[in-house]
């Protein structure tokens, strides 16, 4: 006989809804700053005073160019990333972070790591490196299928 299937049972299941709801959160409470997660890849990438390409972006964030276009379009327009002609190429710029936002950073990277602690309430620190190491070994499978 045939399992019914249950998406209670699946992990991707749990993997999707955590990452709504963490997104959702994060997006309220890194509005204050001027942040949203969807930035976090380019707030990652240039946070120690990177000068990237958007296409260096693109890759780094595993999105398409034309989405990566459109979040620095708006990310500039907000004054958080800045662009200057790229002296290698002159027909691309590189990206870099504002000092506004390099000083926000840290505030926002506190609101995060409450995030996570809230998150990971009533797990023991072994439990939260036990999931950590878990996860990773997913991650990797998925990055796996995807190439």
């Amino acid at each position: 006989m045939p399992v019914e299937w249950s998406p209670m049972r699946m992990p991707g299941h749990y993997f999707s809804r955590i990452a709504r709801g963490l997104a959702r959160v994060g997006d309220a409470r890194l509005k204050e700053l001027g942040f949203a997660t969807a930035q976090l890849p380019v707030l990652t990438a240039l946070k120690d005073g990177a000068q990237l390409s958007q296409t260096e972006l693109a890759r780094w964030a595993k999105v398409e160019q034309p989405t990566m276009a459109q979040l620095l379009a708006r990310m500039e327009r907000d004054g958080i990333v800045r662009r200057s002609p790229d002296p290698a190429d002159r027909r691309s710029s590189l990206v870099s972070l504002s000092e506004d936002a390099r000083a926000r950073l840290p505030a926002g990277r506190a609101i995060l790591e409450q995030g996570n602690r809230e998150a990971t309430r009533g797990l023991s620190e072994a439990e939260v490196e036990t999931l950590l190491g878990l996860l990773a070994r997913v991650l990797a499978n998925v990055e796996a299928m995807e190439s």
